[in-house]
C-alpha cells in the first residue's frame, strides 16, 4: 500500500500534494517510464516545464496509467522567451500534455533584464479567469520580484517554486512567500544529492533507519514546503515517497537548518535570463 502523502491547501483553495515528482533533465524518451514508476509508487503530482521538452513523455505516462485526470496534479511552466506570448505558449503545453487544463502554471524565471514578467502575469490571470488553469504561480522569484507582482493588486501567486535545500534555504524568499500567503515549493530539494553525504544528515538518517534523502525530504515537509524530488531509479522513486513516514525532532530540524552555506546549484534569479 502506498504511503499517504500530505497535502497543502493553496491560497485559492486548490489542494496540492506536498510531495511531487519532478522530471527536470529527464529526456523525453525516458520520461514516460520514470513517470509511470512514480505513478505506480503512489505519486499524484508531476512537475514539468516547456523548457524540459518532456511534456509529451508525461502525457504518455498519464495516458497509460489509467488514473483519472482529476486525481492528478500537473504543473508546467512558461519559458523566458515566451513571456510576451503566453496564450500561444500555454496552448502548446496543453497540446503536448494531452490535457485541456493544467493544475498549476508557473512563470519559470523572472528574467528581470527582460522586465516582462508583470505582462506575463497579467496574461496568466486571464488563463486563470477562463478556468484553463486551476492555480497560477511563479518560480525562482526573489522578494523584489514577488513584491512587484503582488503590487499589481490582482491575483496573488499561489506558489513560488525556488531552489531550496539545506545548503541554500533562501530564508528571505520564504519569508516573503509567507507574508503574502504564497506556498513555497522546493526544486532541487536534495541539492542534486550534494547534501546527502553531510555528517548531520547521515547521522540523523541512521537514527531513523532512513535514507539521507528521506531525512531531507522530511525536513522540507515538516517546515511546510512542497518538494519535487527527481529520480529515474525505481527504488529511489519509492524511497523518496516513503519519506512522508519519517518524522524528525525539533532538534534534528534545527541541526539541518544549520547547514545553510549559500550553496546554490542553479542560476541566480537576480541575473539569469
Amino acid at each position: 500500500m502506498s504511503p499517504v502523502v500530505p497535502t497543502v491547501t493553496l491560497n485559492n483553495g486548490v489542494v496540492i500534494p506536498q510531495l511531487g515528482f519532478g522530471v527536470f533533465q529527464i529526456p523525453d524518451d525516458q520520461t514516460q517510464a520514470a513517470v509511470e514508476h512514480a505513478l505506480e509508487a503512489g505519486y499524484r503530482s508531476i512537475d514539468t516545464a516547456a523548457l524540459y521538452r518532456n511534456e509529451r513523455g508525461v502525457a504518455r505516462a498519464v495516458d497509460t496509467s489509467g488514473i483519472p485526470r482529476e486525481e492528478l496534479f500537473i504543473t508546467t511552466k512558461l519559458w523566458n522567451d515566451r513571456q510576451g506570448d503566453v496564450p500561444q505558449a500555454f496552448e502548446e503545453s496543453l497540446e503536448k500534455l494531452g490535457t485541456d487544463y493544467v493544475d498549476l502554471y508557473l512563470i519559470h524565471w523572472p528574467a528581470p533584464k527582460q522586465d516582462r514578467y508583470l505582462e506575463a502575469w497579467q496574461a496568466f490571470e486571464s488563463l486563470y479567469a477562463d478556468g484553463r488553469v486551476r492555480a497560477i504561480g511563479v518560480s525562482n522569484f526573489l522578494p523584489e520580484h514577488l513584491e512587484r507582482v503582488v503590487a499589481l493588486g490582482g491575483t496573488v501567486p499561489a506558489v513560488n517554486q525556488i531552489e531550496a535545500h539545506p545548503a541554500l534555504q533562501q530564508r528571505a524568499a520564504q519569508e516573503a512567500d509567507r507574508r503574502h500567503g504564497v506556498a513555497t515549493e522546493a526544486w532541487s530539494p536534495l541539492a542534486q544529492a550534494a547534501v546527502l553525504t553531510d555528517d548531520v544528515v547521515t547521522t540523523i538518517a541512521e537514527a531513523h533507519a532512513a535514507t539521507p534523502a528521506q531525512v531531507v525530504l522530511a525536513w522540507h515537509r515538516q517546515q511546510g514546503r512542497i518538494a519535487i524530488p527527481k529520480s529515474v531509479t525505481p527504488s529511489r522513486i519509492v524511497e523518496n515517497l516513503a519519506s512522508v513516514e519519517v518524522t524528525l525532532t525539533d532538534e534534528e530540524l534545527a541541526r539541518i537548518d544549520g547547514l545553510e552555506s549559500g550553496g546554490r546549484t542553479g542560476p541566480d534569479p537576480a541575473t539569469f535570463g
